[in-house]
């Protein structure tokens, strides 16, 4: 039977509420899940919302807390121990093939900082812990996916990092990571970053100095397309023309994925040894503790593990030494 592992993220957040609501809600689930994290806490939210797990089926909990009580909507050095430690015993699980992916929830930057943590968030740390040559983040909403040329830098900063050979590098990591999801030649579109793709230099230079010799470098091994404008790419990747658009900086692809469908937006991390998936929200400390997450990203996450599980795992042994 698969086995979903399952971060709890940050006690102080939502994400033991919806892990707990997600589970409850399917009924019908063909897989194995594992929890990571503290079960008194998860225990003591549990029933404050009167949860009842008695009938809930192959579920097994891996507790990480050391019983101390958690207080709803802080940013604490404990709570951020607790991430940790939750995504640090997921991944032993993963490297050891006793789960066969992990969906995590939400974690605080600010409270695995004070925690200790050298990394700044979610993927840095599983790309150290795996010590993965290369980790993309990989949107899949509906039929719409989107990877990221870069994310949590400044926007000003995202500028100057459009350069030629960044951007190669993006098409090239976009391709591998569509490549370990089973799509063997992937349609990738890349994003124009300037009103109408630059218009032949009018609104900017970016398209024709940077984005468009990466794309004609690519193109004799890539089936790749672009600059596309960017208020286009994305419509024309929801109806199938792309399978992936390359999005030029955090925003231009967030914005896209949320409008498009908030609640169902998945984030996942190709390049690991095995698949993670996520929400695409944070923590949520204004509304944790008084039973009003949503849960509809934290299932899709769920069901998108389950979905490209095995087919990852898979197409990792084939490509990890070819990438």
């Amino acid at each position: 039977m698969l086995n979903i592992g399952i971060t709890l993220g940050d006690p102080a957040g939502i994400g033991p509420e919806i892990v707990a609501k997600s589970l409850l809600d399917m009924k019908d689930r063909k897989f194995k899940v594992t929890l990571f994290g503290d079960k008194n806490n998860f225990d003591l939210m549990a029933s404050k919302y009167n949860m009842n797990f008695s009938n809930v089926d192959n579920m097994e909990f891996i507790d990480v807390g050391n019983g101390e009580f958690i207080e709803f909507g802080k940013v604490g050095k404990e709570a951020g121990k607790i991430s940790i430690k939750s995504i640090e015993m997921a991944v032993e699980y993963a490297m050891n093939n006793k789960i066969d992916a992990m969906a995590t929830a939400p974690i605080n930057k600010g409270a695995i900082i004070k925690a200790g943590s050298k990394y700044i968030d979610h993927t840095a740390m599983l790309k150290g812990l795996t010590k993965s040559k290369f980790i993309t983040t990989l949107f899949e909403v509906n039929n719409l996916r989107i990877t990221f040329l870069s994310k949590h830098i400044s926007l000003s900063d995202a500028i100057k990092y459009i350069k030629r050979d960044n951007i190669y590098s993006g098409i090239q990591e976009t391709y591998q990571s569509m490549k370990l999801l089973g799509f063997d030649n992937p349609k990738i579109g890349v994003a124009a970053l300037n009103p109408h793709g630059g218009e032949s230099g009018m609104f900017g230079y970016e398209e024709i100095n940077e984005i468009k010799p990466a794309i004609d470098m690519a193109k004799d091994i890539i089936n790749v397309y672009g600059p596309v404008p960017a208020d286009s790419v994305f419509h024309y990747a929801s109806l199938g023309y792309y399978d992936v658009v390359l999005s030029l900086y955090h925003d231009q692809g967030h914005i896209a994925a949320k409008t498009y469908d908030f609640d169902h937006t998945v984030s996942m991390n190709p390049g690991l040894p095995f698949l993670r998936t996520s929400v695409d929200h944070g923590t949520a400390f204004d509304i944790a503790g008084k039973n009003m997450g949503n849960f509809i990203s934290m299932t899709e996450s769920i069901i998108k593990a389950e979905k490209y599980a095995v087919k990852y795992k898979t197409n990792y042994e084939k490509y990890k030494n070819k990438f």
